[in-house]
């Protein structure tokens, strides 16, 4: 089993990198056709222009009396056509290149998005949300510009390098040999410049991500900030964070500095050779002065085109670093799914048996269970104590597979539970936990979350289930009502009921109340408890619970320890006993 962390932090060679991103270029691939061959046209017609200077220039010196009207005309004509063509194929360019960049750009957040959902919750154990964040949204910015621009630039860039060198080598090879002499050289400079460039985005990208994590960190436990007055703490954590990202930032321009210099330095140097060889060759006579002007207009050209690829190169290195910051997510392994032979559950019953079950966690290989056996019948409400880290929520993590077992086996009406699609297998399990968790949006949105199918009145008559219709229908806008983030607007026992009401509408065979009412105080943990008790009614209930009062009815029992299931009855048989469960009951009573 593959471990995530790891895999958040592989590093992609660029060629890697560019072989990952081209299936996302096929579904466009006219689009990236056409924009190529109007890049294509664009560049003829920057190549043809030294040409027609050239021809007007050596005439003019060999016979300015063959430079007629005529023939500047037809040079003139030819020119506006190229001009007319290049101002259509540029708008192409521009429009439906980024088009084309933008769609790529949503492709890929779509796969990101979607895989996400699909990993266990190892990954998010192990994962800042922020970073996650940071990863779907602003490392994928410069997709559009990258998967746009970086195979036109660089299709642009070699054709006016091919062209140059063929059409100047044809009026003199010594003094083109001279100039790309000088081409090798600077695409080393700038790969290993680029290397580093490289490193530093990704190391921008990387503390962005904790940035965010710190910030969404500090934003939600603002309360508790402001309760114990840590305000200043949070500002020296933040400052702290803001300064490595300066400087991380402050060495990528020194990085940036160092190529534009160096590129100019090469610039300099190629036109240098040519005021100095292109002058001595014009001397001895083998060189016509149309030439050395083409000669450099050319450089002016293909220097143009460098200096382009400069500008761009800061978007290439942040479009791979993006490139490879999804890729981390996207190679982090599934590691819950069905089957091959995976099949779909309908109605089921809710046996459920636990045979020589074991389990650790993938994450850190810490045991929880080993060699563990439980059978819940249909319809039995089931209950489970026991002191915190003896495997509780854990046991009931495993049953919709939230994680896969060890070794052993889980199976739902007989059936492994491995070999239940997982669609089918949670569709049929509903899960009512201690931290409620809302959606942003309304009261009747949140409800719906439990079957997204179904009817006002069907969320209606869950709430009605779920006692919570009277409180929703005395808010400002009734069902309708905004209840902010994460539910902040509710109280914790109206925010648990409508939790239970999303349940109820969901109708699954089988429920788990993880600790359900422990948060609440006395009044909100009664009308919750109505709820519940309205909810395990007929299916297949395992209960998590501190607070005994809440299970004493249950059909059984569990007492769960590091060791496993100690002890298992209803309440008088284990008071009976005079075990661990009764020890429980005894202090619960002496803090009442």
């Amino acid at each position: 089993m593959t471990d995530n962390t790891n895999t958040s932090n592989r590093e992609y060679s660029t060629s890697e990198l560019i072989k990952r991103i081209l299936p996302y270029f096929k579904p466009y691939k006219k689009t990236l056709a056409t924009d190529l061959f109007c890049a294509s046209l664009t560049t003829i017609c920057e190549i043809v222009l030294p040409m027609i200077i050239r021809k007007i220039t050596n005439t003019a010196i060999e016979n300015v009396a063959l430079v007629t009207v005529k023939m500047i005309g037809s040079l003139a004509l030819l020119y506006l056509v190229l001009r007319i063509i290049d101002s259509f194929a540029n708008f192409y360019m521009a429009c439906q290149g980024h088009i084309m960049g933008a769609k790529i750009e949503t492709d890929m957040r779509r796969d990101a998005y979607s895989h996400l959902q699909r990993l266990s919750d190892t990954y998010f154990n192990n994962t800042k949300v922020g970073q996650i964040m940071a990863r779907i949204t602003n490392d994928l910015f410069d997709i559009t510009e990258f998967s746009h621009h970086c195979p036109e630039e660089f299709f642009i860039a070699g054709l006016k390098i091919v062209a140059s060198f063929i059409i100047l080598s044809r009026i003199n090879i010594t003094l083109t040999l001279l100039m790309f002499a000088f081409v090798p050289v600077m695409t080393l400079v700038c790969k290993i410049i680029n290397k580093k460039m490289r490193k530093a985005f990704i190391a921008q990208r990387q503390q962005i991500g904790e940035l965010n994590a710190n910030i969404e960190d500090s934003l939600l436990g603002q309360k508790v900030v402001k309760a114990f007055t840590n305000e200043d703490i949070e500002n020296q954590r933040f400052e702290k964070g803001n300064q490595i990202f300066l400087n991380i930032k402050k060495y990528s321009y020194v990085l940036m500095g160092a190529f534009q210099t160096s590129t100019r330095v090469f610039d300099g140097l190629m036109y240098l050779t040519i005021i100095l060889a292109g002058g001595l060759l014009l001397i001895k006579g083998k060189l016509l002065p149309g030439d050395l002007v083409a000669y450099v207009m050319y450089v002016s050209t293909l220097i143009t085109t460098i200096r382009k690829i400069i500008d761009f190169t800061e978007q290439f290195q942040r479009g791979l670093t993006g490139i490879e910051r999804f890729l981390q997510i996207m190679d982090s392994d599934i590691e819950i799914f069905d089957s091959p032979n995976a099949k779909d559950i309908v109605n089921p019953k809710g046996d459920i048996v636990f045979k020589d079950v074991s389990f650790e966690y993938p994450d850190d290989h810490n045991q929880v269970f080993k060699g563990l056996n439980l059978s819940i019948k249909p319809g039995e409400k089931v209950a489970i104590v026991g002191p915190s880290g003896g495997g509780k929520t854990t046991l009931c993590n495993l049953i919709p597979r939230f994680y896969d077992i060890t070794s052993g086996s889980i199976t739902l009406d007989g059936i492994n539970i491995t070999d239940i699609t997982l669609k089918s297998l949670r569709k049929s399990i509903g899960v009512v936990q201690q931290d409620v968790y809302l959606f942003s949006g309304t009261v009747y949105e949140n409800i719906l979350y439990g079957n997204p199918s179904a009817t006002r009145e069907d969320v209606e008559r869950a709430a009605r289930l779920a006692n919570a219709d009277e409180f929703i229908r005395e808010l400002k806008d009734g069902y309708d009502t905004y209840i902010g983030e994460r539910g902040v607007k509710l109280s914790g026992g109206q925010k648990q009921r409508i939790s239970i009401a999303r349940v109820f509408l969901k109708n699954p065979s089988i429920i788990i109340l993880d600790e359900a009412t422990s948060a609440l105080d006395n009044e909100s943990e009664y009308e919750v408890a109505k709820s519940l008790n309205a909810l395990a009614e007929g299916r297949t209930t395992l209960t998590i619970a501190h607070r005994l009062s809440s299970i004493m009815n249950s059909d059984r029992i569990l007492v769960l320890t590091n060791d496993g299931i100690v002890e298992e009855g209803n309440h008088d048989s284990l008071m009976a006993q005079n075990g661990i469960y009764c020890q429980f009951y005894k202090m619960a009573n002496e803090f009442k």
